[in-house]
């Protein structure tokens, strides 16, 4: 059996707390990476014990298999238990033994209609949404369908508790967010195509080289042909590197994850498949190619890599500035009222979490309670912020002076941060020139003229 860990049977006495207090469909909460797959199999394990049939749903099939597999470690009485994906289970939802207990992983996908056909077939079941991230994507969220949630321990005090591994974050803006548009909840790939610099795959090389060199990295694209360019510039740095996608056949795509996980392969490149539940063990780096708009994308990106180790630092490398949208991965979240359906006709104050602060010089990015006599936390530098004239690194790594105005200008807008060493000849975009004009005085007009020449040309 496996051994559960004390915040795991927090969680267990929680969730039976909830139920005798009368609540039937609850959501509990669990940051990724900190098994709740062992929590349903325990809990499972005590519904089967005495007789009671239990289901799980699932999406995906390679989480499935591993949740089989964790059932019957956990001696859970396989003959009660129904698991299946959900594709596959509401299609012959009416000929499934009637389950005590339904186990929906992911539950933030619950509101879909596969979804609402299972929980509708049974309405005396009990029901745990089990998820990291209860919110979705526009005005419906989880408390249409759930009478209470369980909230996990947070990530920082897992971290603190050595049950995630600590972090180091870096930003390298390699997007233009301005020409990022949504479509069907998150970002459209033609807009990211548009967005993310043709640069940035000749960065990924060389940032990971500076930061983790030598660390096992998942890479996360948006298409898959940016998944086979990071993969084409990674071998030509002479650093193993493969990539895979919904495409990719599922033996190649097995046998290629399995070289990962054995430590044979270095560069995991992926699009929109590492994300939900499936586990590797090695990751000690993640680097964000793809925008999203996603919290719960974002958390699965971020957190892939925080699996602990003794002496282990996790690298998380953002090329896309993901961290403008979401803050860092173990910023706290209300998770009781991100579960609540919203109202869009009552505006309210928003919280935008812990001031972040990021680094000119290493482009780390780190909370500023964290700053220790004005340096960074991470490279040492200091950051000062007097009325002297000091340095301030580019993206390109160039060394500038300004006065004090032009850098705090710099220090909080990547976009003037690109544009800074530059000169107007370099600037690619509108955005470009319109940074380029506000950082050293000039009008506004001077921008449009430059762009509306370049045009004609």
């Amino acid at each position: 059996m496996l051994k559960l860990r004390d915040y795991q049977v927090k969680t267990i006495k929680q969730v039976q707390q909830s139920m005798l207090h009368g609540h039937h469909r609850i959501v509990v909460q669990q940051p990724p990476r900190t098994g709740k797959t062992v929590i349903m199999a325990e809990i499972a394990r005590r519904a089967t014990a005495k007789g009671n049939q239990v289901m799980f749903v699932i999406h995906r099939h390679e989480v499935l298999d591993q949740a089989i597999k964790a059932f019957k470690q956990q001696d859970v009485d396989m003959s009660l238990a129904t698991m299946g994906m959900v594709q596959s289970l509401t299609r012959r939802v009416n000929k499934l033994p009637p389950p005590a207990l339904i186990f929906i992983d992911e539950g933030h996908h619950a509101l879909a209609r596969s979804y609402r056909r299972i929980i509708d077939a049974f309405p005396r079941a009990y029901i745990l949404y089990f998820t990291a991230t209860p919110i979705r994507t526009g005005h419906n969220q989880l408390d249409q369908i759930s009478d209470d949630i369980v909230v996990g321990q947070s990530i920082q005090w897992l971290t603190k508790n050595g049950f995630l591994a600590p972090f180091k974050y870096y930003a390298l803006s390699d997007i233009d967010r301005s020409k990022l548009r949504k479509a069907h909840g998150d970002y459209s790939t033609n807009s990211m195509d548009q967005a993310i610099s043709h640069q940035i795959y000749g960065n990924i090389v060389r940032q990971y080289q500076r930061l983790a060199s030598g660390k096992q990295a998942v890479v996360y694209c948006h298409s898959v042909e940016s998944a086979k360019q990071v993969v084409e510039q990674f071998r030509k740095a002479h650093i193993t590197a493969e990539e895979v996608d919904g495409s990719t056949p599922a033996k190649q795509r097995d046998v290629i994850v399995q070289h990962f996980r054995n430590q044979q392969l270095t560069i995991l490149a992926n699009v929109n498949l590492f994300t939900e539940g499936v586990d590797l063990p090695n990751v000690d780096c993640v680097i964000m190619a793809r925008p999203t708009s996603s919290l719960s994308l974002y958390l699965q990106f971020s957190m892939r890599c925080l699996n602990p180790r003794k002496d282990k630092t996790a690298i998380i490398i953002d090329h896309v500035d993901n961290y403008l949208t979401h803050g860092l991965p173990d910023d706290d979240h209300d998770w009781r009222k991100a579960a609540t359906t919203r109202d869009k006709r009552k505006k309210t104050g928003t919280d935008n979490g812990p001031a972040i602060y990021q680094c000119k010089y290493c482009f780390g990015v780190f909370y500023r309670k964290d700053m220790h006599g004005n340096r960074c936390p991470l490279c040492g530098h200091e950051l000062r912020s007097t009325v002297q004239d000091y340095k301030i690194v580019n993206v390109d790594l160039q060394e500038i002076q300004h006065r004090k105005s032009i850098a705090h200008k710099i220090m909080t807008s990547n976009v003037m941060a690109n544009v800074a060493g530059k000169s107007p000849g370099q600037l690619k975009s509108l955005a470009e020139l319109q940074a380029y004009a506000k950082l050293h005085g000039f009008k506004p007009g001077w921008a449009y003229y430059q762009w509306k020449n370049r045009r004609k040309r």
